[in-house]
């Protein structure tokens, strides 16, 4: 898709700041510039996740040659990472950055805007958020809050996890302290292991002092980014739990609601522009990161199918629990099921019978 920058900006409006949902919301305005500042869950720059961020922020800032402009702010700047939504609904910050299954406090529908147990991949979720409905409905939970959320990247399928013993059965997750977040890590609590949340910073420190046994982060580039290739010896490729991780850029709605036509444009094609260039960095990294970790002895297996077997059983289980305790829940659930099961038969007759086909016959 191509566009003309200036003809969607021209005559925008200046827009003046109001006060969001605290008097900290409004940003700072000058001779007609605004700032506003992003806080985000990961470390600064962070390969990515904070790289992510930062395309944002620049989209925003060159499509309006300037007159708006974003700060981003590193984890803990100026709110912890798993507080970055809080600081945007309160007003501390304009925007933030993470990954919207750390809130599910606030409510568990905001799980499907990221990843749950067996359910969409990247192309599939962007399919869901600009095509069947799914941006409505996150529009209609993060606003409760006051947020007005957008989809700004994608790590696609994460992998299962570092452990330093293997996992042949279902058992063997049993009582294993291990970090993982959203509903993948209540599936694991069905199973018995005592799933954590932790921000990404937290984790080399929590396994290397057996905090945890066992942690899931993002696929190789991160991961080896962490060392975590370092405080464990076995890497399990692929995990149930997040087939198509969107990561969020939420605006509190106070700044957004000012904002006019032609500014809430350039926040929607700015962040559908970071959405797509984001996947194709971690395409593009994770398997250079995985044939480094290869090369260097890590000790690389995927789980059997008794043990997917499991995760599929526990994960079943929390969805409907959910669904059957949280109308907002089921409502989100209900859409994005119908998505999933509309686009799954193309797809697998599609790319899934081509990829296994070309694989095949050039020896991939």
């Amino acid at each position: 898709m191509t566009m003309n920058r200036r003809s969607l900006i021209k005559g925008a409006a200046v827009v003046p700041a109001a006060a969001a949902a605290t008097a900290l919301a409004a940003p700072a305005i000058s001779q007609g510039m605004m700032k506003l500042r992003m806080t985000t869950s990961w470390p600064k720059g962070f390969p990515g996740l904070g790289t992510a961020a930062q395309l944002m922020a620049d989209n925003v800032t060159a499509l309006t040659d300037g007159r708006i402009s974003v700060e981003v702010f590193g984890a803990g700047e100026i709110a912890p990472g798993l507080k970055a939504f809080d600081a945007v609904s309160d007003g501390t910050a304009d925007m933030y950055h993470s990954a919207d299954y750390y809130y599910l406090g606030k409510s568990p529908a905001l799980a499907f805007f990221t990843a749950v147990p067996f359910g969409m991949t990247a192309s599939e979720l962007d399919t869901w958020l600009y095509n069947d409905g799914g941006q409505d409905l996150w529009d209609e939970v993060s606003g409760g809050f006051g947020v007005k959320p957008f989809v700004c990247g994608n790590s696609g399928v994460q992998a299962g996890g570092w452990f330093n013993k293997e996992i042949n059965s279902a058992d063997d997750l049993k009582g294993l302290n291990i970090r993982m977040p959203g509903l993948g890590g209540e599936a694991l609590r069905r199973i018995g292991a005592n799933a954590v949340t932790l921000s990404g910073g937290e984790i080399g420190p929590a396994l290397q002092a057996g905090t945890i046994d066992a942690t899931e982060w993002v696929g190789p580039w991160n991961d080896y980014a962490f060392g975590l290739q370092k405080l464990a010896k076995i890497y399990y490729t692929s995990g149930f739990h997040e087939p198509g991780s969107g990561l969020s850029c939420g605006v509190n709605k106070g700044v957004y609601d000012k904002l006019s036509d032609s500014d809430k444009a350039v926040f929607a094609i700015a962040a559908q522009s970071a959405n797509a260039v984001n996947y194709t960095s971690f395409l593009a990294n994770n398997g250079e990161f995985l044939q480094r970790l290869q090369s260097e002895g890590t000790d690389i297996r995927e789980f059997g199918d008794d043990v997917w077997d499991a995760f599929g059983k526990a994960s079943d289980e929390v969805m409907q629990e959910n669904a059957e305790k949280d109308p907002m829940f089921k409502k989100v659930h209900d859409s994005f099921v119908a998505s999933r099961a509309k686009t799954a038969g193309w797809v697998a007759n599609s790319e899934g019978q081509y990829l296994r086909q070309r694989n095949r016959v050039i020896g991939l």
